[in-house]
């Protein structure tokens, strides 16, 4: 299993997000072709729900303890309470195109 779909997993059974991307981004930096050192990880959970930046980040990296120390050299959090995530980005999702009715042109 690859270190993203472990981190994948992990994080979704300890936090059970209503959103989570784990992007792999060791493309962007001085790594060997395929490597998976560096992520970013955009989360929106509801035990977040008044907890501090700093409380989020120490509880995913808890989660994630094992990788940190084995195989991740860097770690970007972006952590969302419910509420934050729909203030800062339910507008700039983008919409699907209105159906036109293909079928009856």
């Amino acid at each position: 299993m690859n270190i993203a779909t472990t981190i994948e997993q992990k994080l979704l059974s300890a936090f059970s997000p209503l959103h989570l991307d784990v992007v792999n981004e060791s493309h962007q930096h001085n790594v060997a072709p395929g490597s998976e050192s560096h992520f970013k990880v955009i989360i929106v959970s509801k035990n977040f729900e008044g907890e501090r930046l700093i409380k989020r980040h120490r509880a995913i990296n808890q989660v994630l303890a094992t990788e940190l120390s084995e195989h991740i050299h860097a770690l970007a959090l972006h952590t969302y309470t419910e509420k934050e995530w729909q203030d800062y980005y339910a507008d700039n999702v983008p919409l699907s195109p209105a159906c036109l009715g293909g079928s009856k042109r």
